[in-house]
């Protein structure tokens, strides 16, 4: 466990209503009685860094006999970042991976030049209502690691930094900041943390990324004389070193890092710098080019 430094760069109020750049509501939709709500990629930003997919899941409860099931698909050209913050899922991909994930850990699945996967919940879980609320990103790879071999590792709990001070307690997922590294492997530089606030407290966030944005989760906060509530996406300005408060207390997110190395292309669940290379994909992923999943014979087909 780390303590955040007593150093506020917020010190001096950046001017009112400079410090956010955008404000982004995402956009809800069910997914067979699961609502997630999409913060990127949007008309106002279609990145963050190097995050160019910003899903909140829930909060939902599943009734007992059921859960949640997203059958085997195909990814390339990005990592996906699984964050649970209620319930539990299970990871299989066709590496052979097998790997539950609960809240506090951290499922990273490189895609590279490709792999599937599926996301359930076990079947333990399924015997009484689940709780589930989480969050899904994506991020892109710089182009000279697009078709880098797939991974996946999961981090649990206790190898991931926890920073707390004055009320203020913040999980270092992946990246560098507040004077600590986490030990997950990125391919560009990084930041994605969760915070949380405890009613009158403060963190500092300073300007050493290059795009920064806040995903606020619980309650409202306030940065630079301007109040903002949960379910919103705010764009930090580049440069600013800020600090977000809370009267009421907070739980939010922070993520961003360097400018992608140029824009990407989204289909479906393909990301690439090459349209062409998305196409490869969809042929590969029809024609049953990938591998399979382990132990998990559903997939879900390519849309038309």
């Amino acid at each position: 466990m780390t303590r955040l430094s007593d150093d506020d760069p917020a010190t001096v109020p950046p001017p009112v209503g400079k410090t956010v750049e955008t404000v982004i509501v995402p956009r809800a939709r069910d997914i067979g009685g699961f609502e997630v709500r999409r913060a990127l990629p949007a008309i106002e930003r279609r990145m963050v860094g190097p995050f160019v997919f910003f899903d909140e899941m829930g909060p939902a409860t599943l009734a007992a006999g059921s859960g949640l099931d997203v059958r085997p698909h195909p990814h390339i050209g990005l990592a996906t970042v699984t964050w649970l913050t209620d319930g539990e899922i299970l990871h299989r991909d066709t590496l052979g991976s097998i790997q539950p994930i609960r809240p506090g850990e951290l499922n990273w699945m490189t895609a590279g030049r490709g792999i599937a996967h599926s996301e359930r919940s076990p079947e333990a879980a399924r015997r009484a209502p689940q709780y589930v609320a989480g969050l899904q990103a994506w991020v892109a790879l710089p182009k000279q690691h697009e078709e880098t071999a797939p991974t996946f590792t999961h981090y649990g709990a206790p190898s991931l930094p926890v920073i707390e001070a004055d009320g203020a307690r913040l999980v270092l997922i992946a990246g560098h900041g507040w004077g600590a590294r986490s030990p997950v492997a990125v391919f560009s530089d990084t930041i994605y943390a969760e915070v949380t606030l405890a009613p009158g407290a403060r963190l500092p966030i300073g300007a050493e990324h290059e795009e920064r944005a806040i995903y606020i989760l619980s309650g409202k906060v306030r940065i630079g004389g301007d109040t903002f509530t949960g379910g919103r996406l705010l764009v930090l300005r580049p440069g600013d070193a800020i600090a977000v408060s809370s009267e009421t207390g907070a739980r939010f997110m922070v993520l961003g890092g360097e400018t992608m190395d140029g824009p990407r292309h989204l289909w479906w669940n393909f990301v690439s710098s090459s349209k062409e290379r998305i196409e490869q994909a969809k042929a590969d992923w029809k024609e049953g080019h990938f591998p399979k999943v382990v132990d998990d014979n559903e997939f879900i087909p390519l849309p038309e």
